[in-house]
């Protein structure tokens, strides 16, 4: 009776470690499909930045855009803006290209869920090239060395603390709210700035985004993890969660990575 009930337990055991392996193996390839996406979606977005930039600048001043004086625009030694760079940078369609980004993230926060997954991918796409589209104006402000140097830390720095969230036994939830407050609080900065132009705000304004979205990738990356165990029974809940996962952590990646050009960037 006594070795019946241990094969028993013995079987029992083997039960749920076959489980736990099972659960393992659909979280691996579950978060593997976030950070594809992800990484697709930063690919993405350099692509669209240097394409936009390509066409609305150009060596040649005989064919740059012209002001009211017939002047060329020139953004720096040997660069003028053609008449798309005119309209994108120095006409209040500006403002839209800027700001789109933020709307298309916000409209994809409330309504990913009520889409198809089709729908929620091409959305994904979409808020991509919106983005890249927008950050075409570093490629004018900054020097591509530093832009590629800053990249590979922040791709660095993006690494390590998404293992950590990811491996951290410590419950990070309660840090959240606190995160998302800043968020805001640098978006209304961000948006006050445009009438002030203090360098000063703009320096303060990057060192805490730095801060803010180190903190958000941890937690982020957690909370995709524990999300899973709660759409794995729905195939497309967790499409569906794995393209909302990949949002956050590429605006997470994103954010940090303007927030850390603007302190270490080397300006044209």
């Amino acid at each position: 009776m006594a070795e019946q009930n241990n094969w028993l337990a013995g079987g029992a055991t083997t039960a749920r470690t076959g489980t736990a392996v099972s659960v393992d193996e659909g979280l691996r390839t579950y978060m593997l499909g976030v950070y594809n996406y992800m990484a697709a979606g930063i690919a993405l977005t350099g692509l669209v930045a240097y394409f936009v930039f390509t066409l609305t600048v150009t060596s040649d001043a005989g064919l740059a855009a012209k002001t009211s004086t017939g002047a060329a625009l020139a953004m720096r030694r040997g660069l003028y803006l053609t008449e798309l760079g005119r309209i994108l940078y120095t006409t209040p369609l500006m403002w839209v290209v800027a700001l789109a980004p933020l709307a298309f993230s916000f409209f994809l926060a409330f309504r990913v869920y009520k889409m198809s997954v089709a729908g929620a991918q091409a959305a994904f796409w979409l808020f991509a090239t919106v983005m890249g589209a927008s950050l075409s104006v570093l490629l004018l402000k900054y020097t591509g060395t530093s832009i590629a140097r800053v990249f590979f830390v922040t791709a660095a720095a993006f690494g390590a603390l998404s293992l950590w969230g990811y491996t951290t036994k410590r419950d990070l939830t309660g840090m959240g709210t606190f995160l998302i407050m800043g968020v805001f609080g640098l978006i209304l900065a961000s948006l006050v700035n445009i009438y002030f132009q203090s360098s000063a705000m703009q320096f303060a304004i990057s060192a805490i985004g730095v801060l803010v979205f180190a903190g958000l990738t941890a937690y982020d990356t957690q909370q995709i993890k524990d999300n899973y165990y709660e759409i794995a029974h729905d195939s497309a809940l967790m499409a569906k969660g794995a393209i909302m996962g990949a949002l956050n952590l590429y605006l997470d990646f994103i954010n940090m990575f303007t927030s850390m050009l603007g302190l270490f960037g080397d300006r044209e």
